[in-house]
């Protein structure tokens, strides 16, 4: 496992934790975060960051995150997954997405996650899991 990846492992437990400090603390203070990107404006600063996951918080639950793969590229970690978590409501939503987090003394400076919304908002809506996100939840984990 690569350094980056063990960071993020690390941001991972945090969060399952739902320790937002936790997660906080392997952020940089200018981190910028596209948490939807080409879809949503980054959140730029640890402050905003902050907030979002506060705001996060309130609608998941049971968070798991599937990642699939995973590259490193000097100060880059490149992965593939699927985020899965239950709405306070219960709902089952699984997102798939790719996402780069670039690191700077340890620190998440940058993050991008690609992520199709339409996806989340119809799961949300009350459909089903599509075949196309059943079969990516059916491959084996990364080490």
């Amino acid at each position: 496992m690569g350094r980056n990846y063990g960071i993020l492992r690390q941001v991972i437990e945090a969060w399952q934790a739902k320790d937002v400090e936790g997660v906080l603390a392997h952020m940089a203070d200018d981190i910028v975060w596209h948490y939807a990107a080409g879809a949503l404006p980054p959140v730029r600063g640890k402050a905003a960051a902050a907030k979002l996951l506060t705001r996060f918080q309130q609608d998941m639950h049971a968070i798991q995150w599937n990642i699939f793969a995973h590259a490193e590229a000097g100060e880059r970690l490149f992965i593939e997954g699927v985020d899965e978590y239950r709405t306070a409501d219960g709902i089952r939503v699984a997102a798939p997405y790719a996402g780069v987090l670039e690191f700077r003394d340890d620190l998440i400076v940058g993050w991008r996650d690609y992520v199709d919304l339409g996806v989340i908002a119809d799961q949300k809506s009350g459909s089903p899991l599509s075949a196309q996100v059943t079969t990516l939840l059916d491959r084996p984990l990364a080490g």
